[in-house]
């Protein structure tokens, strides 16, 4: 990776840039794995509330029925210079029983609410137990901003 900024931020400022783009950005890549299948991966919308992410897809979709398997799974904000990369664990809950702190975030960012659409819809949090980021070669060390679900910075 070659990177032509060489500026480089410490560790506050890249949590900060880091939570920002949280709040504002739509969509996040989603990579499961299936025991015999192998790996899965999926761009989806998702609404950051400050502690977790919180998605949504088809019940019976690759992604909910792998995480449904394993919860465990990776995420990607979709830039290859100003990388952003989470881990954590799926909790999934079917519309009718999603919370509504998740669902109307979810519903206000997008304008649309999945539990008054058709077809089975399910809803995924998953709070990031290891976030890293960085941009660029420069950044690479000190790339770990939360490690255990604490954020370093």
């Amino acid at each position: 990776m070659q990177s032509t900024d060489d500026t480089r931020r410490d560790l506050r400022e890249r949590t900060r840039d880091t939570r920002a783009r949280l709040d504002r950005e739509r969509d996040v890549w989603v990579s499961t794995a299936h025991p015999e299948r192998g790996p899965h991966q999926v761009p989806l919308w998702f609404w950051w509330d400050g502690r977790a992410l919180w998605l949504c897809t088809g019940g019976t979709t690759a992604t909910a029925r792998n995480l449904r398997a394993d919860p465990r799974v990776r995420l990607a904000l979709p830039d290859t210079f100003d990388v952003v990369q989470l881990r954590g664990t799926a909790d999934c809950f079917p519309a009718a029983e999603v919370p509504e702190e998740g669902a109307a975030g979810f519903a206000a960012k997008f304008g649309w609410d999945p539990r008054t659409a058709e077809g089975p819809y399910v809803y995924l949090r998953v709070a990031p137990d290891s976030v890293l980021a960085w941009r660029g070669e420069g950044e690479l060390p000190g790339r770990v901003l939360m490690r255990a679900g604490v954020w370093l910075g």
